[in-house]
């Protein structure tokens, strides 16, 4: 059955060819146009229609047998529904008269744009809220991980000023250690000094009184003399 056919199958359905015509178009534009934009047209127990992505690979020329290359590509797939394989394999019977072998849609799915719109926004709410928790969770995460490493920093800077303030504490005692050590070297070096230039200043003063003793002994001598003189 080709398209002509197919029209004039349901143009007593649809109230002539033209209108029958109209709706094959437009539902065969919808569907190609829908499966274009990558989205999947699904109907009821008839099939779906989708768009499929072929990667680039390796074919064979059949007549050739030359191994050829082949671009990336996508292709449109069409898969039968359950209630079509059925009637095909004959696991069920067609319907008598004028039936649809499609099942027909469920009330309330055909008018319903708007709920079909709202059930969309709906789940696009519910991916914004999970979302937004995913990156206020994120944020929370990162948030705890800064303040833990800063009170990990801080507690650090605290016990390392009294260990650095104790060093330094040792290092001013050890300093004046030295001071001390240096202050009393010197002492003992200017007591040494002081000692050596008493022992030579008193050293010149022996000398001279041993040598004024002689001359003590000589006016002795000279008086005791005198003495002798004049008793004679």
């Amino acid at each position: 059955m080709n398209k002509a056919q197919l029209v004039e199958a349901i143009a007593d359905k649809l109230g002539g060819r033209q209108q029958a015509a109209d709706a094959v178009d437009a539902v065969l534009d919808a569907i190609v146009r829908a499966v274009v934009a990558g989205d999947r047209v699904s109907v009821t127990g008839f099939g779906s229609f989708e768009k499929v992505d072929r990667p680039a690979r390796y074919a064979r020329n059949p007549q050739t047998g030359e191994r050829v290359r082949v671009k990336k590509t996508s292709v449109p797939r069409f898969r039968a529904g359950q209630g079509f394989k059925d009637l095909v394999s004959g696991s069920k019977k067609l319907p008598k008269g004028g039936e649809v072998a499609v099942k027909k849609a469920p009330k309330g799915s055909l008018t319903g744009g708007k709920a079909t719109t709202k059930a969309a926004a709906k789940k696009a709410t519910a991916k914004k809220a999970t979302a937004k928790k995913a990156t206020t969770a994120k944020k929370v995460t990162a948030v705890k991980k800064t303040t833990a490493a800063a009170a990990k920093k801080a507690t650090t800077a605290k016990k390392a000023a009294p260990a650095k303030k104790a060093a330094t504490t040792a290092k001013k005692a050890t300093a004046t250690k030295a001071a001390a050590k240096k202050t009393t070297t010197a002492a003992k070096k200017t007591t040494a000094a002081a000692k050596k230039t008493t022992a030579k200043k008193t050293a010149p003063a022996k000398k001279a009184a041993a040598v004024k003793a002689p001359a003590r002994k000589t006016t002795a001598r000279k008086t005791t003399a005198k003495k002798a003189a004049a008793k004679k």
